[in-house]
């Protein structure tokens, strides 16, 4: 059996399994990838909203901060819930559901009347938006040999980058042209317009998405079983040394190590990503809707950079390098940024910081599949994600206390840069063997 498994692994860069690949990145990675912009963007299009939101509401730096993080409280409390629900009800159902109801609460954001609205409305979008993201993940487990799963992964990835990319100047643009309209602010149409794509998404997630490989009619009868007989020979090969017992995650000192790291990565980007309109818009002289192209610069750069360290990645078969050091990268050039006295060179070193410290995503969630598989692996990848989004919480609140006690952005940025680096060291310290060689 074992000589099986190895012969039918053997053949995963034949025609069959080329093009079998090929077929999953265009009916499954590139619809994920759609819906994970849709998702993206309601998470963070606050930031936009933030430009003129603030000032009508009489919002504080420090109470935007608060707001735009306690979105991730609600995402942490139902995250391990919704993912092991997702594992037994399978991923079309749920996944359409977690659609449907983000969409709504999405929507809602437009009846912001002051802070604690605000509070409650950005915990309950968290809440609704709970188990999106690593039920993708654990999604693409179910159909992904080992191998492609860098690649699978970026491709998902690659849309937290081009959400912002497209969302950017699509949010500078409805902020100015809306406003007015039947008596709202633009920061309001923004958030309806932007938020009714997910419900409708969802309805058509129900009908599109196909649970496990067995039933993708879209396969070939040859396909299908060269890819369930791939996925059952890993499965074998990592019985003897993976874990499956789901309390088992929480007393492996790995995943906690897995956690933090993902976490300090975390508090950089969404302390980024929720204060670059404003950090771009304190340059000076720019509208909304300029303001939007400029901040799409950063992730142009960030894709690129995600892209490529998950190609080196599945090439090489290495993966806790790649996430370190790219953590690394990314860390050191976000605190240059801070450093210089241009801010115009400051915005250039922050594009570059952005290709590391969004590269990271794509190799990060090989590691955890290394050995951790069935419903570990589901409340793995979800207790990771989940408890990770601390980081999403401390990023723009510090930011905000940063900004109204020093009135510098500058500051913050340096606070931001320290975390990553923290992760490069966390990462380096974990013991665990490259796909390669569990192959």
């Amino acid at each position: 059996m074992a000589n099986a498994s190895v012969a039918t692994l053997s053949d995963a860069d034949s025609d069959i399994g080329k093009r079998v690949i090929s077929k999953l990145h265009r009916k499954i990675v590139w619809y994920c990838f759609f819906l994970f912009m849709i998702n993206y963007l309601d998470r963070v299009n606050v930031g936009f909203a933030a430009l003129t939101m603030n000032q009508d509401l009489g919002l504080s730096a420090k109470v935007y901060g608060l707001g735009a993080g306690i979105f991730f409280l609600g995402y942490i409390a139902f995250e391990i819930p919704s993912n092991m629900i997702l594992h037994k009800v399978g991923p079309r159902i749920w996944i359409a559901r977690i659609m449907v109801t983000w969409g709504i609460v999405g929507c809602a954001m437009a009846a912001i009347e002051g802070p604690w609205s605000f509070y409650a409305l950005r915990f309950l979008l968290g809440l609704a938006e709970a188990g999106f993201a690593p039920g993708i993940l654990l999604y693409l487990t179910y159909w992904f040999p080992k191998k492609e799963r860098g690649k699978a992964v970026a491709g998902f990835m690659l849309a937290t980058v081009l959400s912002s990319v497209v969302g950017a100047p699509l949010s500078g643009y409805l902020l100015s042209s809306t406003h007015g309209w039947f008596n709202l602010s633009g920061w309001q149409w923004m958030f309806i317009i932007e938020g009714l794509p997910a419900i409708i998404m969802g309805i058509v997630t129900f009908f599109y998405l196909v649970d496990r490989p067995e039933q993708g009619k879209w396969l070939k009868d040859d396909e299908r079983s060269w890819l369930t007989s791939v996925l059952a020979a890993e499965r074998q090969q990592s019985a003897a040394h993976s874990e499956h017992e789901f309390g088992a995650i929480f007393r492996d000192k790995r995943m906690w190590i897995l956690t933090l790291v993902y976490m300090f990565n975390a508090v950089a980007i969404y302390g980024v990503v929720l204060w670059l309109p404003q950090i771009v818009k304190s340059l000076g002289g720019l509208n909304n809707f300029q303001t939007g192209l400029v901040s799409a610069l950063p992730f142009l750069c960030a894709a690129v950079g995600l892209v490529l360290v998950a190609r080196s990645s599945d090439r090489t078969g290495e993966r806790k390098m790649h996430t370190a050091c790219a953590g690394l990268f990314g860390g050191v050039f976000l605190a240059a940024s801070a450093l210089v006295p241009s801010p115009v060179v400051g915005l250039i070193l922050i594009c570059i910081a952005a290709m590391g410290l969004w590269a990271t995503l794509g190799v990060f969630w090989t590691l955890p599949t290394q050995f951790l598989t069935g419903a570990a692996a589901a409340g793995g990848i979800a207790m990771i994600n989940g408890f990770a989004q601390i980081g999403g919480f401390i990023g723009p609140y510090l930011v905000g206390w940063i900004r109204e006690t020093t009135q510098s952005f500058s500051l913050a940025l340096l606070a931001l840069a320290i975390s990553p680096i923290i992760g490069f060291f966390l990462c380096m310290s974990l013991k665990i063997k490259n796909d390669r060689a569990a192959d």
